[in-house]
Order: structure tokens, then sequence, then C-alpha cells
């Protein structure tokens, strides 16, 4: 599975209270959060985002509170993947639940730049950027991580796994 499109790109420490802020979590519809998605530093972010894109953060990104709706708002916002140098256990645990594919990547930050064209390899963990030229290599995804993502998230994959008697 291989993901293309262009970079926004976020510092380190990223936390969850501004990829959705709290007075956003009474919405229960994924769209409607995703209209406030990076509410906290970007009001256009959903309007950039409306294309498919790809976030790239520095370390710890995901930070602080273990809101799910963060990542549900980031995907529904448009974004098809996010890398970063690390991730907060919690943020990645819950992207991947919801079929949000997240990759570790070391240097990332410092080897993209915003609106730079990426294409994501998702099973190799191959990171080409397109606009430069470079290569990067993220941690490979497991082939059940790969699985719930390519079934669109853990509940799928489950009632997939329960209709077929896996």
């Amino acid at each position: 599975m291989t993901i293309n499109g262009k970079v926004i790109k976020f510092a380190s420490n990223i936390d969850t209270d501004v990829i959705l802020p709290g007075p956003y979590l009474v919405h229960t519809d994924p769209y409607e959060l995703a209209k406030h998605a990076m509410a906290g530093l970007d009001p256009n972010f959903p309007e950039k985002a409306a294309s498919g894109v790809i976030v790239v953060g520095g370390k710890n990104f995901g930070c602080g509170s273990s809101r799910e709706q963060a990542p549900i708002a980031l995907k529904y916002s448009g974004v098809q993947c996010v890398l970063a140098e690390s991730f907060a256990r919690i943020f990645y645990r819950n992207a991947i639940t919801i079929g949000l594919p997240v990759l570790v990547c070391t240097g990332i930050s410092s080897k993209v730049k915003e609106g730079d064209e990426l294409a994501v390899n998702l099973q190799m963990g191959k990171v080409e950027n397109k606009t430069n030229g470079s290569v990067l290599q993220a941690t490979k995804l497991p082939e059940f991580i790969m699985e719930i993502l390519e079934n669109g998230g853990l509940i799928s994959h489950l009632k997939r796994r329960f209709e077929t008697n896996e």
C-alpha cells in the first residue's frame, strides 16, 4: 500500500489538545470533528488537508491526553498518513485502531519541507520525497497492523475476521 500526498509539517510535542481542542470533544460525528482538526495551531488546516495530505511531525507527536478523537479528526480531515520522529504511545495505538497509518521515521523533520510531495510505501517503510529525490527509511509496519489498516481500522478488521471465521 503506497500513499501519496503533500506535506503539512509540524514541530515536536504536538499534543492532542492542539490536534483537537477540548471544546470540540462534544461532537461525535467524525466529519464534524474533522472541521476542527489542528484548530489549536492552524485554523485553516481542514481546508489544506481536504485534498489528502501527509502530516510530518517532530518528536512526541500526539502527546497529552488520550483522546481518540484527535486521530479521528486528522483522518476525516484528509490526512492519509502521519510520519514523525516519534509518537506518544496512546496516540499511535488510537491512530492504528481507527485506520490512520502512522510511521516512525527518524530524521524526517529535517529532511522534508512544507509542500513536498511524498510517496510512502507502508509495507516497506520507504518514504520517497518526490520533490527532492531523497529516500528515507521509516519503521516497517508488522503484517497484523497492515491488515488492520487495509480493513479500515480495528472494528472493520474484526468484523471481517468474524464474517470469514478466521
